[in-house]
Order: C-alpha cells, then sequence, then structure tokens
C-alpha cells in the first residue's frame, strides 16, 4: 500500500502572511493540528497547534482580551516559523511503512506528501492506522490464531496448503519475529469461527498455539 493510496488530499495550508488567529481558525474550524506553510507555490515548512500555542502569550498574560487578539492579528506564521527548520516530506509512491518509520524515528505525526516540487497531500498517523486495521483485517468476524512457526524454507507454504484443503478462507496472515521468544511468530485470520480443526491439524504438524480469539463484531 503507497502514501497515494492514504494521504488527505483536501490540504488546508497556510501562507508566511497568514495571522496566527487565521491559523489558529482553520485548524479549529477543520479538526487538524498542523498546516504546511506556502510560500507563494512553494512548500515552505510546517506548523503545528503545539507551535501556535507556545507562539501565543501565556494565559497568565496581563493583557486584555482585545490586546491579546490584536497581537495575534498582529503576528504572523514568518515571525514564528523557524528559518531553517527541518522539513521532512515522503513522496506519493513510497509505501506506507516508510511513512510510518520517518515519522516514528523523527517523532512526528504528519508528513507533507511532495511531488517534483509540488504539494499533493498530507499523511498522518491517523491514516497510518486506518491503513493497519484494513491491512490486519480486523473489520469483519474472524478467528484469530496466533502460532509459532518453523524457521525454515516453506513453513508459509505449509500452513496455507493446510488450510487450503480444508476450503477454508484466510482474511489475511502476518509474521514476525518475536524478539523475546527468539521465534518466528505467525498471526493467521479466516473467515471461519470453528478454528479448532485448524489448530488441530496446525498442531499434528508440530506448530506451537500461542493463542486463539473468535470476533464476532470484528473487534479483539
Amino acid at each position: 500500500m503507497k502514501v497515494k493510496d492514504r494521504m488527505s488530499k483536501d490540504v488546508k495550508t497556510a501562507g508566511m502572511d497568514t495571522s496566527l488567529t487565521e491559523a489558529f481558525r482553520i485548524m479549529k474550524e477543520n479538526g487538524i493540528r498542523r498546516l504546511p506553510v506556502m510560500d507563494k507555490e512553494k512548500l515552505a515548512g510546517i506548523i503545528t497547534l503545539s507551535d501556535l500555542n507556545q507562539a501565543a502569550p501565556s494565559s497568565a498574560t496581563s493583557l486584555s482580551i482585545h490586546e491579546l487578539n490584536y497581537l495575534l492579528a498582529r503576528t504572523k506564521i514568518k515571525d514564528i516559523m523557524p528559518h531553517q527548520q527541518n522539513l521532512l516530506t515522503i513522496g506519493p509512491e513510497n509505501y506506507i511503512e516508510t511513512a510510518a518509520k520517518m515519522m516514528r524515528t523523527n517523532k512526528i505525526s504528519g508528513l507533507p506528501v511532495v511531488d517534483n516540487g509540488q504539494l499533493l497531500g498530507l499523511i498522518t498517523e491517523t491514516d497510518i492506522f486506518d491503513a493497519l486495521i484494513d491491512i490486519l483485517g480486523v473489520k469483519t468476524a474472524h478467528s484469530r490464531i496466533d502460532f509459532y512457526v518453523k524457521d525454515r524454507p516453506g513453513s508459509v507454504a505449509e500452513v496455507t496448503g493446510l488450510i487450503g484443503e480444508k476450503g477454508i478462507n484466510i482474511l489475511n496472515t502476518v509474521m514476525y519475529f518475536d524478539e523475546k521468544k527468539n521465534r518466528y511468530k505467525m498471526i493467521l485470520r479466516i473467515e471461519d469461527m470453528n478454528y479448532q480443526p485448524i489448530t488441530e491439524e496446525l498442531k499434528e504438524h508440530g506448530y506451537e498455539i500461542e493463542s486463539v480469539i473468535v470476533s464476532q463484531s470484528g473487534e479483539e
């Protein structure tokens, strides 16, 4: 799954001369926490709700509400945005796991999506979470079987073959290395509430079952 498949395309932006008052308004009305900042047609940076809150006077200020509003209206995005902001972007053809890794490594919650210098969209941690839910197939009723697989070529093919022989549909399967157990673990979701024949078959072939969850509503 690529970034272009999950990014928000209707991106609200601010200009360098946008006031803090206007930036606050845009974020509040659209329920967002970040605004790409454009300098003419070029992406110059990104401003977050946290940035705006830090730039605004403290609640302990002695300014009156009128003075406070005047100050916010006079202060521009260009006045508070770092001159050499470390602007991270990602391309639309990158995979969402690349975006997730960039966000995690840099401790940020969103990335502007840019292609040939043009802002195409924005991908956020919420977009990543939604994609993960879809990839894992947890929205429909299913049985989830967690088990440890043999560390040898053909293990996945053997498992899927055993299930295919019983005419049971596999919703999805994920395998990862469990560092605590120092073994590979597979999470298998099948479109069948009667999981016992599958677990028994796996045990007979030497697979260690860790747990089984039956979800009638698609929630675990």
